[in-house]
């Protein structure tokens, strides 16, 4: 029996955010959680997080796992948040170091900021295996869109995070520092490896040309069959020409000067001035 899956949809960042429950118990994770933010005014708000929240206690869960799929560039993360509520450990892949030693350099963090993945209270590995009470999770490295990307393989359910989306929308953008199409296509042919009957949780949706309803849940097999961009046995070289080209077109995310500042500490923000205010940086001509 493979998990219970609830998903929560956040129309501003078209992110999905799943809460994963053991069908045998309480035992769950939050996987990709979502904090509220306003960029015009530099005001953020948890009514996205307090829904899940909300939803776990209803449901008298026990939330043992807050789990990223990458550093975020769309959207803050509410892990802490939620962590305060709820308990869990924070968990990311261990290339989150090559992460914050990047973009600690283009935010000119200084010394103070750890680039150990040390905010984080576990790093996985390609690889390890853990549980959420009575379920195994099985950690799958897929670099590409980014260097700490994972896909958590739960049972007969994979959470790819921002690797695939859905059939009719294809793939991930993979031109942010530290990216690469052709990491991604060999990340994305781990994911097809898996039996056909698999599901595949999407970690964003946009509604591809004529879908009026959102969707994230789809197959191994309807990807390989279906995927506009990687299905059909398209090779590497037809892939990454593709994906570079489509690439070259489209714009920065509109949060992503919060967002990495944010998530490449686990959500957390940094540190406050000598009178208790925060601030993040806006680096020129760095993105």
């Amino acid at each position: 029996m493979g998990p219970k899956v609830r998903a929560f949809f956040d129309p501003q960042t078209n992110t999905i955010s799943y809460v994963v429950r053991d069908p045998n118990g309480h035992a769950a994770a939050v996987i990709d959680s979502v904090l509220d933010f306003d960029h015009a005014s530099g005001t953020t708000q948890t009514s996205s997080a307090d829904k899940i929240i909300a939803y776990a206690k209803e449901e008298a869960l026990d939330i043992q796992w807050l789990l990223e799929s990458h550093v975020h560039a769309d959207h803050l993360s509410a892990a802490p948040y939620i962590q305060e509520k709820l308990g869990g450990k924070i968990g990311i892949g261990n290339n989150i170091t090559l992460v914050q030693d990047t973009f600690g350099k283009i935010f000119n963090e200084g010394t103070e900021f750890q680039r150990d993945g040390s905010q984080f209270d576990q790093l996985f590995d390609h690889g390890d295996v853990f549980h959420i009470g009575q379920m195994r999770v099985d950690v799958l490295h897929t670099p590409g869109h980014t260097p700490a990307c994972l896909t958590y393989i739960i049972e007969d359910a994979a959470f790819v995070g921002d690797t695939l989306f859905m059939p009719d929308f294809g793939t991930a953008r993979c031109d942010f520092p530290g990216g690469s199409s052709q990491t991604l296509y060999e990340s994305i042919q781990k994911i097809l490896a898996l039996p056909d009957e698999t599901k595949i949780f999407v970690g964003h949706d946009y509604k591809a040309p004529g879908r009026d309803e959102y969707s994230w849940e789809t197959t191994v097999g309807e990807q390989r069959r279906k995927n506009v961009h990687i299905g059909g046995d398209v090779k590497a070289e037809a892939f990454v020409k593709l994906r570079d080209e489509r690439d070259a077109k489209l714009a920065m995310p509109k949060l992503i000067v919060p967002s990495l500042q944010i998530n490449m500490r686990a959500g957390n923000m940094p540190p406050p001035d000598e009178h208790g205010d925060v601030f993040l940086k806006l680096p020129i001509n760095k993105l």
